[in-house]
């Protein structure tokens, strides 16, 4: 995946979820934040943060805050990332638990449901869905940050498309290196983490990659990363 013009910036108050204080080459500029997650342990003053800058000069905010440094490791927040993240890695293969598509497409309805892709092989047909990670508390990389009753409803509707003979995987995509174990984030929500459990007994693929974040902010796929659904 790849951004357009990257700047640095010094992070420094957080309005609302949508909206940051961030200095710029000395100047105090607003600038969006692309991700709505609590971002908490993240975001703390002076922290150094990567920015896109929009060529669009009728946009409301000239920057988009994309990765944020957090000790020695650029980590990315950008909440489209994971899926084309995602996207290119099973497109190229390097997705060895799915395996190499012979189709694949984004944004796919099945009944009342709509599953981040979509995709074929030569003997199954099936479902992913997409879940970018931006916590990581002492190597372990947990989700969610905030409860998600969505999340919830879209693993319960995977365990439905497995039942009727697809393949169902929920693939999150760590943003950022150095984490040994994913776990669900049960604290923050218990049913999503009760939630991931039903669906590995029903036959969903649990998978957890990290990701190799460069000085742009930019991720690809790194590698499989444990994952722990009882911890």
């Amino acid at each position: 995946m790849k951004y357009g013009k990257i700047v640095q910036g010094k992070f420094q108050k957080r309005l609302n979820r949508f909206i940051a204080k961030v200095i710029i080459d000395g100047e105090e500029e607003k600038v969006h934040v692309k991700n709505t997650g609590r971002l908490k342990e993240l975001l703390q003053p002076n922290v150094d943060v990567l920015l896109e800058e929009s060529s669009n000069p009728n946009r409301k905010t000239k920057y988009s805050l994309i990765a944020i440094r957090k000790q020695h490791r650029w980590v990315n927040i950008d909440s489209q990332a994971p899926n084309v993240v995602a996207f290119e890695a099973i497109k190229e293969g390097k997705i060895a638990e799915i395996g190499t598509a012979k189709k694949i497409r984004k944004e796919v309805t099945y009944g009342a449901s709509r599953f981040d892709l979509y995709i074929e092989n030569e003997s199954e047909k099936g479902f992913i869905e997409v879940k970018g990670v931006t916590l990581e508390v002492d190597g372990l990389a947990k989700f969610p940050d905030a409860p998600t009753s969505r999340g919830t409803k879209h693993v319960m509707e995977l365990v439905d498309a497995v039942k009727e003979g697809y393949t169902g995987t929920i693939l999150f995509i760590i943003q950022m290196e150095g984490c040994h174990t994913f776990i669900p984030n049960k604290e923050t929500d218990q049913a999503f983490a009760q939630a991931l459990i039903e669906a590995a007994k029903n036959g969903v693929k649990i998978l957890a990659y990290d990701t190799v974040v460069n000085d742009k902010g930019e991720m690809t796929v790194g590698n499989l990363i444990p994952v722990d659904l009882k911890a």
